[in-house]
């Protein structure tokens, strides 16, 4: 099928271009097509914009093991009707994903039950680094430096030095050290409640595991990203990159601080925690000036009954990925950033950190993932109107400016007219390792 979309304000690798975008079968064959064009449809843009599908690095879909909280159907629906059209997967699952076996199994969950593309990272243990050096088709490593389920955690200095040293994917990590938080909590005793939380994980257990991985991948010369940066001292580290560190920052430590938790309560439990106003601004000011990269959401849903428990028996994790692109439009009204440097943030840079194949630009030859965003469009978020399956948001009652109203995945319409699609179906993200990732000056 071939699809004309017209009158659109595109965001071009280049900048800002009325130009009209031709669509055929999966993927772009012109940019500014001819006003002779024929099409099978034609979409009248006028008045919207049109960027790449956001890909969205670090999400937790719960599929399988946990999938009362979430699985890739619902969250890949979530992803639709948020114009993420690439999404990948963190490995603790139950079972996690530490093995080529597991991996296989989630492409094959995903390829019955996904309406938008996806991958999934390969989890680190202390001791399945055959798995690690074998494993292919994966966007990358992950390791747990500090606290997680079954047997992810890394601590152990032996350890994370041959993962860093024998293997050749990229690596990204959750940074809390393990001592820290643990001595934070045994100093605060029984009698603690959520605004405790950001005390037991606290910034200075991010620092320490933060300055930990980025030692190993500078010595190593091994390329790692730093998953959900939530201090401002992490931004400072992450100013000597030497081409091999990047970064990114998750909508909720960019929109919440401490502040926030008489308001919230534990729907703002996260690991990392969050943080201070002071971190906040840090982070925006480390996104524009290029320390950090990527704008990511760590979806992790769970019930709102789960929620509910009191601290410490809520657990941590917050649904964000349908509204994460709305927030950061809204972001663009209020001068935050430019409409253009949320399409880098969130589309572009993620596919070069990844070495993701054809994905994150509107460019000839690249893949027809597309959003079509009405940037004057107002609504607000409503927990009984979300896609995800635990049916409620941090953002309930939060009015924002600019949202998707279509999006596409391989040139097929995913989410349309306030409805996804469910009869479509994605697939599995392709890597090409040797380009080199975020540093290598690709075009």
């Amino acid at each position: 099928m071939r699809t004309l979309i017209k009158n659109a304000v595109c965001v071009l690798p280049d900048g800002l271009a009325s130009v009209d975008v031709l669509v055929d079968g999966e993927r772009i064959v012109s940019v500014d097509a001819p006003a002779t064009t024929v099409a099978d449809e034609i979409v009248d843009a006028s008045g919207l914009h049109l960027l790449p599908g956001v890909i969205d690095d670090q999400v937790h879909f719960r599929d399988p093991g946990l999938t009362h909280k979430e699985d890739l159907h619902t969250g890949s629906r979530a992803c639709a009707k948020g114009g993420v059209t690439t999404f990948l997967e963190m490995p603790n699952t139950v079972p996690a994903a530490t093995t080529r076996a597991a991996i296989d199994a989630k492409l094959a969950i995903a390829a019955e039950k996904s309406v938008v593309n996806y991958g999934f990272y390969i989890g680190a243990t202390a001791d399945n680094l055959d798995e690690l050096r074998a494993a292919d088709g994966v966007p990358g490593i992950k390791i747990f430096i500090g606290s997680s389920t079954g047997d992810l955690l890394v601590d152990d200095q032996d350890a994370l030095e041959r993962i860093f040293a024998e293997t050749t994917l990229p690596i990204c990590a959750h940074c809390e050290d393990e001592t820290t938080v643990r001595g934070n909590a045994a100093a605060l005793g029984d009698a603690v409640d959520v605004t405790d939380h950001s005390r037991i994980r606290s910034a200075e257990a991010a620092l320490i595991a933060t300055r930990r991985a980025i030692d190993l991948a500078h010595r190593h010369h091994h390329r790692f990203h730093v998953l959900h940066v939530s201090t401002a001292a992490e931004a400072a580290l992450l100013a000597d990159h030497r081409d091999v560190v990047t970064g990114e920052a998750c909508v909720h430590h960019l929109e919440f601080s401490v502040d926030d938790y008489p308001r919230l309560g534990t729907r703002i439990q996260m690991n990392p925690s969050i943080k201070t106003t002071d971190d906040v601004a840090a982070l925006w000011a480390a996104l524009r000036d290029g320390r950090l990269q990527v704008v990511a959401t760590d979806h992790a849903p769970h019930t709102l009954d789960e929620k509910a428990r009191p601290y410490p028996a809520s657990p941590s994790g917050l649904p964000a990925v349908e509204n994460s692109l709305a927030l950061m439009l809204n972001a663009v009204h209020e001068r935050a950033c430019t409409l253009e440097q949320v399409v880098h943030w969130m589309c572009d840079a993620p596919a070069r950190v990844w070495d993701i194949v054809g994905k994150g630009r509107i460019a000839d030859g690249y893949d027809a993932d597309l959003v079509l965003v009405d940037l004057a469009l107002e609504k607000t978020v409503r927990d009984a109107e979300q896609e995800t399956k635990s049916r409620w948001s941090p953002w309930d009652g939060a009015t924002l400016r600019g949202w998707p109203v279509r999006t596409w995945v391989l040139g097929r319409t995913v989410f349309r007219d306030g409805r996804v699609c469910d009869d479509e179906r994605g697939r599995p993200a392709r890597y090409d390792h040797s380009l080199g990732g975020y540093w290598a000056g690709r075009a």
